[in-house]
């Protein structure tokens, strides 16, 4: 696992560190460099601006976007029109002052609109005997923002008690969560990661993957069953079924009663469901024929699922109200939810 990134100097000075902790972590060093600027040829002027003697500065990308500008047609021609190469600012912009960086200045719509996604991912491991060994979700609150002037928000749930590990924004005010699990929060103009959590020990899941495997006289006969184990209330889709066969096998004839069933050359099998029918349960059948002298399949395969579910969020948190403290003209404003398949895993 990547536990930490260097950028260093000709010289060997380290100019700058990322350290990563877990399995799901931000690049928030500086989210626009790292997406934008890493391969462009000036992308040392935007470093140059984050770093002052070796030591992180500035690095609020709302800053940085209006310091130095990306390069584009217009900045090109300008720079042959004039002789002036330097996409860098010469003005500091005005939120480097703030007492909220993280906010361009003074924003301006016509139509002023917040809407907040509950977006979570399950973790789950099952084991040959179908027992669930280990449950939990990873879940973000992400924010799309377009309101004019400064406003002041605040959001709160209904059950926020069943959240650990949480992370926010540095635009959240700690000591309204610490004492009321509220958010309360002056927001980013556009989109960001308001908060992420975590929900831990989960005792059901929405589908169950029932794989078996027989193998005898250098053949393995397979068959996997998929269907709904607990209904969330929303249609299940994009379902998948993942497996890597063993170096040890030489070909593979897989067939399913629905859906699609694809093998590519690095053995890797991926059966697409989609939705699960209401008419049928779907299976996956074959054969697997093993290499000469080997009589029977000891390395058995992992089968990693997928799946998406819109409009529902399985670990039950709920949000309650997103409230305004100066209400602008217009306001529209929303929630939606969407739980989809980590790493989600049935092993053998």
């Amino acid at each position: 696992m990547l536990q930490c990134i260097f950028l260093l100097s000709d010289s060997g000075e380290v100019m700058l560190e990322k350290q990563f902790t877990g399995h799901r972590v931000d690049r928030s060093i500086c989210a626009w460099f790292w997406d934008h600027s890493i391969s462009q040829p000036d992308s040392f002027k935007l470093l140059d601006e984050m770093i002052d003697n070796g030591f992180p500065l500035t690095t609020e990308p709302n800053i940085l976007r209006e310091m130095i500008s990306p390069p584009n047609i217009v900045s090109k021609v300008l720079s042959v029109v004039t002789g002036n190469s330097s996409n860098v600012s010469d003005t500091l912009p005005g939120a480097t002052a703030s007492c909220v960086p993280w906010r361009t200045t003074d924003p301006k719509y016509a139509n002023n609109e917040v809407y907040v996604d509950l977006v979570e991912e399950m973790d789950a491991v099952i084991n040959r005997d179908g027992v669930l060994v280990k449950c939990e979700i990873y879940g973000e609150i992400q924010v799309n923002c377009q309101l004019s002037g400064l406003p002041d928000l605040t959001l709160s749930f209904t059950n926020p008690s069943i959240m650990d590990d949480v992370r926010f924004h540095p635009c959240v005010r700690y000591r309204p969560w610490e004492s009321h699990q509220i958010l309360s929060f002056v927001p980013p103009d556009g989109q960001f990661k308001l908060m992420s959590y975590r929900v831990r020990k989960l005792k059901t899941i929405p589908l169950y993957v029932k794989p078996q495997l027989t193998s005898d006289a250098g053949t393995c006969r397979i068959n996997v069953l998929v269907g709904i184990r607990n209904d969330p209330g929303k249609a299940i889709d994009s379902i998948t079924v993942q497996f890597q066969l063993p170096p040890c096998i030489l070909s593979a004839d897989l067939t399913s009663n629905h859906g699609t069933v694809n093998i590519l050359s690095n053995k890797s099998c991926c059966w697409s469901i989609g939705k699960i029918p209401k008419d049928r349960t779907p299976s996956m059948t074959g054969s697997l024929v093993l290499e000469t002298g080997l009589q029977r399949l000891h390395v058995l395969p992992t089968f990693q699922v997928g799946f998406r579910i819109m409009g529902v969020a399985l670990s039950g948190l709920q949000i309650e109200k997103l409230d305004l403290k100066t209400v602008p003209n217009r306001l529209y404003k929303g929630f939606r939810a969407v739980t989809r398949a980590g790493e989600f895993e049935v092993r053998l």
